[in-house]
C-alpha cells in the first residue's frame, strides 16, 4: 500500500498552533513576540516559505485575537495591552565638604517602585496609566513630590504611599510616509527632551501635548514637540478663573542626523513661558526646590506669601555628538562616545535683575548601559544661575547648602537653581533587568547670600556632596 505524502510543513504548523494556543493566556505583546520569533527562526532553516509563515501568522492572529476577547473579556476594539514597571533600591547620602559645623548629614534608604498599563485601540487609539511610590510633598497635604518616586524607610516600617502617576488618553491620526503626528491629554510622561537642569526626570505633567515629525531619510529626522501643561488651579485665598491660573506653555525642534555608522548629531531649540507666575506661590504650590528671586506679597492670601519676583521665559538651546567604536575592552558590542550640552537664557528676567538667568551643562558619555554586560560612565559640569529658570521643575537631587535662608525659603540642603559644580555617574547592567548605577554631585551655590537679606560673613560654607547607589530591577 502506497504511503500517503505529506508536506513536511504540516506538523510544524500543528505544533505552532498548539503553541499558540498555549499563549492565549499571555499578554498580547508577549504571544506576538514569542510567535513572530519561532516563525521568523522556521523561515531561516527551510522549513517553512515565506508565503507560509505569513498565512499562519495571519491564521495564528486571527485565532489568538478570538480567545484574547474571550478570555479576558476586552471588546474586540482593543489590540494589545502591555505591563512594564520597575523597582529600584537607593542608598541615599548628603554630606558637607567643607567642613560645615552645621551641616546636617543625612543617611537614607529609599526605595522606588513604578507599574503600569498602556492599551492600544484601532483607530490608533492609546490610553495609559501608571502608579508610582512616593513621599508626600512639603506643605501640599497628601499630594506625592512631583519631582521624585522615592520613599524613605523609616517609622517602624508604616504602610507607604502609592500615587497616579500618569494617566493619559493618546491619539496618533498620522504615521505613515515619514510622517508621524500623535496629540496627548492627561498627566503624561514629559514629552520634551530638555535636561533635567530644566525639567526634573520624575516631573510627569498635566496637559496637552502635540507631537509631529518628518523622516526625510536613514539619515535626518526633524521631531518638533509642543504642550500646554496646568502648573495651579485652585489658588488659595484667591477668587480666580482659569485665565489667572499659572500654567506652562512649552515648544521645541529637534534635528537628528546619522551622518555615518560612526558619527550622529543632535540639534535642539525650544523654551517655555509661565503664565500668571504671580500665582505661583510658596503657600499654592509644592516648595521643593530654592534658588529662584522672591518676594513678599500681601496678595493672594490673605495672610500673605511669598511670590516670584520675576517671569520665566527661557530660551534653551541644546547639541550634541555621538561617535561609535567597533569595540572597546570590558564592553559587549559597538561603543558610543557623546559630547553634550545645553544652554540657557531666560528672556523673562534679563531687563529686571541685570543678570543672574543664564544656565549651561557641558558633559562626555562613554558607553550605554540597558543590555546585559554594557555600561556607561558619564561627567558633566553644570552652572545654572539663579533665575536661569523655574526652580521648582529643576532637578531636586543636585543642590547646595543654604546657610542664611533666602527670602520665602529656608536652611539647608536644597536642589533647584543658583547652583555650580559637577555630576559624576556610572551605570552597569547585570543582565537585561538588573543595573547598578552610582551617582555624585559636588555643587556650591553661585552666590550664597543671593535673595536672603543677610548675606553671610566669614568663609561661604554651602559646598555639598550628594551621593546615590542604586540597584533597578525593571519588567
Amino acid at each position: 500500500m502506497k504511503k500517503l505524502k505529506t508536506s513536511k510543513s504540516t506538523p510544524t504548523k500543528i505544533a505552532l498552533f498548539a503553541g499558540a494556543t498555549a499563549l492565549m493566556t499571555l499578554a498580547t505583546q508577549t504571544h506576538a513576540q514569542s510567535s513572530d520569533a519561532l516563525i521568523d527562526k522556521l523561515v531561516d532553516k527551510g522549513i517553512l516559505t515565506t508565503k507560509e509563515a505569513q498565512e499562519l501568522r495571519d491564521e495564528s492572529d486571527k485565532g489568538f485575537s478570538t480567545a484574547f476577547q474571550a478570555k479576558t473579556g476586552m471588546p474586540d476594539w482593543v489590540t494589545a495591552y502591555k505591563f512594564s514597571g520597575d523597582f529600584r533600591g537607593r542608598y541615599d547620602e548628603m554630606a558637607s565638604t567643607d567642613s560645615n559645623p552645621n551641616f546636617v548629614q543625612r543617611n537614607r534608604f529609599r526605595y522606588r517602585l513604578r507599574a503600569g498599563v498602556v492599551v492600544s485601540m484601532q483607530g490608533n487609539l492609546e490610553t495609559g496609566f501608571s502608579l508610582t511610590s512616593a513621599d508626600a510633598a512639603p506643605g501640599n497635604g497628601f499630594g506625592g513630590n512631583p519631582n521624585s518616586g522615592n520613599t524613605t524607610l523609616q517609622d517602624n516600617g508604616t504602610k507607604k504611599g502609592i500615587y497616579i502617576d500618569t494617566a493619559y488618553g493618546k491619539w496618533t491620526p498620522l504615521n505613515s510616509e515619514g510622517w508621524f503626528l500623535s496629540t496627548t491629554i492627561g498627566k503624561m510622561y514629559n514629552p520634551m527632551q530638555f535636561t533635567p537642569a530644566v525639567f526634573d526626570a520624575d516631573w510627569t505633567p498635566e496637559g496637552a501635548a502635540l507631537q509631529t515629525g518628518y523622516t526625510f531619510n536613514d539619515q535626518h529626522s526633524i521631531v518638533l514637540n509642543g504642550a500646554a501643561f496646568v502648573e495651579d488651579q485652585e489658588v488659595n485665598g484667591a477668587d480666580v478663573g482659569s485665565v489667572r491660573a499659572p500654567g506652562l506653555f512649552t515648544g521645541q525642534t529637534t534635528w537628528n542626523a546619522t551622518w555615518t555608522q560612526k558619527l550622529a548629531t543632535s540639534l535642539g531649540l525650544g523654551g517655555y513661558i509661565i503664565v500668571n507666575p504671580q500665582n505661583l506661590t510658596t503657600a499654592n504650590v509644592p516648595y521643593i526646590n530654592q534658588g529662584n528671586t522672591r518676594v513678599f506679597s500681601a496678595t493672594p492670601v490673605p495672610n500673605g506669601s511669598y511670590v516670584l519676583a520675576n517671569n520665566y521665559a527661557p530660551i534653551i538651546a541644546d547639541a550634541s555628538v555621538t561617535y561609535t567604536l567597533d569595540s572597546f575592552p570590558l564592553y559587549t558590542g559597538t561603543f558610543p562616545i557623546k559630547v553634550a550640552g545645553e544652554f540657557i537664557n531666560n528672556m523673562g528676567t534679563r531687563a529686571k535683575n541685570n543678570g543672574n538667568n543664564q544656565g549651561y551643562w557641558l558633559g562626555v558619555t562613554f558607553g550605554k548601559s540597558g543590555t546585559k554586560h554594557t555600561w556607561d560612565i558619564s561627567y558633566r559640569y553644570e552652572y545654572l544661575e539663579a533665575d536661569a529658570t523655574y526652580d521648582q521643575l529643576a532637578d531636586d537631587d543636585n543642590g547646595a547648602y543654604y546657610q542664611n535662608a533666602p527670602t520665602g525659603g529656608a536652611i539647608g540642603y536644597f536642589g533647584g537653581t543658583n547652583l555650580k559644580g559637577h555630576l559624576i555617574k556610572a551605570n552597569y547592567s547585570i543582565t537585561d533587568a538588573l543595573t547598578l548605577s552610582f551617582t555624585c554631585y559636588l555643587n556650591q551655590l553661585i552666590t550664597p547670600g543671593l535673595n536672603t537679606g543677610t548675606p553671610p560673613t566669614g568663609e561661604p560654607k554651602n559646598s555639598a556632596m550628594h551621593v546615590m547607589a542604586d540597584l533597578m530591577w525593571k519588567f
